[in-house]
This record gives C-alpha cells, sequence and structure tokens, in this order.
C-alpha cells in the first residue's frame, strides 16, 4: 500500500460520456517526499513515511528540522506511514499524483467537520418525545428517559444523548480517481470525501 497526502480544494460536477452529472471532489496534492524508509531488518516491517507541505524553520522544532535533513528537505507539516510489501525509492525521493491512473479505486482519511455540541436530534436523528399537541410543553427535541429509578440507580455507558458532534478521524474507502491532472498536481475524485475546503486528507492506493 502506497499513497499521498493531498488538501481538499472542494466539489464541483463534471459529465459523463453518458451525458450525466457526477458530483466529485478536487483534491490538490504538491510532490511529496519520501522522509523515511522502515526495514524489517531494522523495524521490524516495511514502510515508507511520506511527507507534504513545508514549514518555515522557525515554524519547526529541532528534532523535526534534523529530521527531515537526511531527506535534504525543509521540515514537513504533515507525515504518514504507509505499510508497503517491498520497499522501493529512496530518503528524499519526490512522489506526485502520476502513481494514481483514472479508473483507480483508493482509501481517503480525513477528518469530519466538526460541528461542536449537538442536541439529539441532530446527533442521532431522534424524533423528540410524543406529539405537539396534548398538553406536551417544549419536547419536541428531548431526548427522553435515560435510565432507571432505583435499579440500577445510574447511566449506562454509550447511551446516545447529547454531545460534541463531528471532529473525528473518518475513512471513505473505494473512492473512485475520476481525473489525474498532473500539470496542475490535482486528483478528481468520485463523491464527497470528509473534512472542510482545506483539510489535509491521506489519499491510499
Amino acid at each position: 500500500m502506497v499513497g499521498l497526502i493531498g488538501k481538499k480544494i472542494g466539489m464541483t460536477s463534471i459529465i459523463d460520456a453518458n451525458g450525466a452529472k457526477i458530483g466529485c471532489t478536487v483534491v490538490q496534492v504538491e510532490p511529496n517526499v519520501i522522509s523515511q524508509i522502515k526495514t524489517v531488518e531494522k523495524e521490524g516491517y516495511n514502510a515508507l513515511q511520506i511527507s507534504a507541505i513545508e514549514l518555515k524553520e522557525k515554524h519547526s522544532n529541532a528534532s523535526a528540522i534534523g529530521h527531515f535533513k537526511k531527506a535534504g528537505t525543509n521540515a514537513m507539516k504533515v507525515s504518514h506511514e504507509f505499510r508497503v510489501d517491498e520497499v522501493s525509492g529512496n530518503i528524499g525521493d519526490k512522489v506526485d499524483v502520476n502513481i494514481f491512473s483514472e479508473g483507480d479505486f483508493v482509501d481517503i482519511i480525513g477528518t469530519s467537520k466538526g460541528k461542536g455540541f449537538q442536541g439529539v436530534v441532530k446527533r442521532h436523528n431522534f424524533n423528540g418525545v410524543g406529539p405537539s399537541t396534548h398538553g406536551q410543553h417544549d419536547r419536541q427535541r428531548a431526548p427522553g428517559s435515560v435510565g432507571s429509578s432505583s435499579y440500577p440507580s445510574k447511566v449506562f455507558k454509550g447511551l446516545r444523548m447529547a454531545g460534541r458532534m463531528g471532529g473525528k478521524r473518518v475513512k471513505n474507502i473505494n473512492s473512485q480517481i475520476l481525473k489525474v491532472i498532473p500539470d496542475q498536481n490535482l486528483l478528481v475524485i468520485k463523491g464527497a470525501i470528509s473534512g472542510h475546503n482545506g483539510a489535509i486528507v491521506v489519499i491510499e492506493k
């Protein structure tokens, strides 16, 4: 398995050969760098550490600067490790969108949009408690009963209640690449992927 780190630009749509309109997401993937190589002999498994988005030296620390100096590059903002069956390439090599082809299916890791503290209707699709008439008072968005009385005298863990929603790691599997545009470092991927515009995403082949 190998992949790249990119930035979600936004959504658009394209027309296919049959005239159908397909919603898709555009991801910008500036050339990534192989910043570390792990082998079975040394670490116990084969992997490539891929890094992207250069940082100014003042925005990094000494350990990161020393780590990326071995790859002959400035410190990077994001790194991700990809397990591989066989190690290929050298530290400092550039990796770009040409490793993908149109029609490839990929997995995309991102962070979902944070929606703050939400109630049970938005967070868990509850219907509220009862109708809005017959004496009901402000119960349309209430969670209802959450626990028993004398036994067990507690609320069980994992009960669906109000709380913080979004902002979690999400993996979209089997997303299809519709277009590869090497001169602009762009990938056009079918459907939506998690994250806000400008969010960092990891694309696994």
